[in-house]
């Protein structure tokens, strides 16, 4: 039966799917494919984009296949190549091949991957991967795991069992009584953490105002000293200590052995942002810089970083695994629990959510374990040689050579009076002359009380051929 764009047939479900996907797949392979050569930046403004964009609603509805062909031309130059290997403004990773056709197909068998009975198979996969990880990642072998759509949502989840377990202690059921009248709960981290970490605490309704930023020194690492102060300052207090793995900026990592005992020898929850440094466990060139953090009670990572499966991918493990199924699962009548079987949402906040596990099992299974440390090696030494021979240009100074694949160079200002300020705008300056050319994308940054640049490598398609990319376009910004 003829119906009209907007109308689907149930009868003609194949057929009806089949075009558009098929415009979907075209345009995505020549987007992926174009990649190593494409603009990185967008070349249109905003202006431009909400005129194409801003389409009025019709009646009738358009055919599928038009809809996406729409979508491709109107969002033209509009879409950033952070996907591809000439990307360093932030920690963003790729999506390997096995991990987009993967999420492609999460998006077809459109699972709520809420319970066990919900999709079987999909439930199966995200145990299976939390397992993965966990060894992947070392740590406790019985840690309790939740796949999550970032490191925030890992930070609350973390979190909120660290929050369950604390006033437990307590004997205080924030779950049932709420936190009106419970003891306040003190988060003590440096100076220097990530802003995920305070959206955090104000979802949980623990308050900004309970978080006690502690000094770091030159590489941003927090000290025994300072921890050990404010411990003894109100031994009573329920506490949360929160520990880097991978500073932002430096890709520094907190003295875990040295610092996680003393947090415990004072009853302290420990909490890990692991976002990307976590990784570093999966390579043996570099998880010495992680000695101790398995004795942590909860961490948080992104699997859309370094793992490079598609948004939105992130984990939180909880060594209590009682906590966290205390803290964030929910009972009725019709979840119809399967014997044997894990429900997802025992683990995590989310009720109804895409089967994200699907992405992570199938990245694991395509590099395996030696092709994940190869792939943190070879963007670590990408990283080390950007930022060496950037900062070996003319008017170039390294502010920060990678401990891991993070770095930080700035860009002087001529003449020997030069203010500080002048080489700030200086900086800023490069790095907007070089994001305009669209040959690579740098961000800049204050760090130390200074402008820098910031470099960040952590896609798998990243090679040699794009650093001589990016240090050509650096030459020539310093150069204009």
């Amino acid at each position: 039966m003829k119906t009209h764009a907007g109308e689907v047939e149930a009868a003609t479900t194949g057929p009806a799917f089949r075009p558009a996907l098929q415009r979907a797949l075209t345009h995505a392979v020549s987007h992926l494919e174009n990649l190593p050569t494409a603009r990185v930046s967008s070349s249109v403004t905003l202006k431009a984009l909400r005129g194409r964009l801003d389409r009025p609603l019709t009646g009738g509805g358009v055919d599928p296949a038009t809809v996406v062909d729409d979508i491709v031309a109107d969002t033209s130059g509009g879409i950033v190549g952070s996907a591809g290997g000439r990307f360093f403004a932030w920690v963003i990773g790729g999506s390997l091949p096995a991990a987009l056709a993967a999420d492609w197909l999460v998006s077809a068998w459109d699972q709520n991957a809420a319970i066990h009975a919900c999709g079987p198979a999909v439930a199966v996969m995200e145990e299976i991967a939390g397992k993965w990880l966990r060894d992947l990642l070392r740590l406790p072998h019985d840690a309790a795991f939740a796949f999550t759509t970032g490191t925030q949502l890992a930070h609350v989840t973390g979190l909120a069992a660290a929050r369950h377990a604390l006033l437990a202690q307590h004997d205080w059921d924030v779950e049932r009584r709420g936190l009106p009248g419970s003891p306040p709960i003190r988060i003590l981290c440096g100076e220097q953490r990530h802003g995920s970490v305070d959206r955090a605490v104000r979802l949980l309704g623990i308050g900004s105002d309970n978080v006690v930023g502690l000094p770091v020194d030159a590489q941003g690492r927090l000290a025994r000293d300072p921890l050990a102060a404010a411990l003894d300052d109100a031994p009573d207090t329920p506490t949360v200590l929160i520990l880097q793995a991978g500073e932002l900026n430096t890709g520094a990592f907190d003295p875990f052995a040295e610092l996680i005992p003393l947090a415990h020898g004072h009853q302290a929850w420990v909490h890990v942002d692991g976002a990307f440094g976590l990784w570093a466990n999966a390579s043996p060139s570099y998880r010495h810089l992680l000695e101790g953090v398995e004795l942590a009670d909860s961490w948080a990572v992104d699997g859309h970083k370094w793992l490079n499966v598609p948004y939105d991918s992130g984990y939180a493990f909880v060594k209590d695994a009682r906590a966290l199924r205390e803290a964030v699962s929910h009972r009725t009548s019709y979840r119809t629990p399967v014997e044997g079987a894990r429900d997802q949402m025992d683990w995590n906040p989310e009720w109804s959510r895409r089967a994200r596990g699907v992405a992570t099992y199938a990245a694991i299974r395509q590099l395996g374990r030696k092709g994940i440390a190869e792939l943190i090696d070879r963007t670590c030494r990408h990283a080390r040689n950007l930022v060496t021979r950037i900062g070996a240009l003319p008017g170039a100074e390294i502010v920060w050579k990678p401990t891991i694949n993070q770095g930080l160079v700035r860009f002087l200002s001529g003449g020997p009076s030069a203010t500080e300020a002048e080489h700030d705008a200086r900086t800023d300056a490069v790095v907007a002359g070089v994001v305009r050319t669209g040959d690579v994308f740098f961000g800049g940054v204050t760090w130390g009380g200074m402008r820098c640049m910031r470099v960040s490598v952590c896609n798998w398609q990243t090679n040699d051929a794009d650093i001589d990319r990016a240090v050509t376009a650096v030459r020539a910004a310093l150069e204009t």
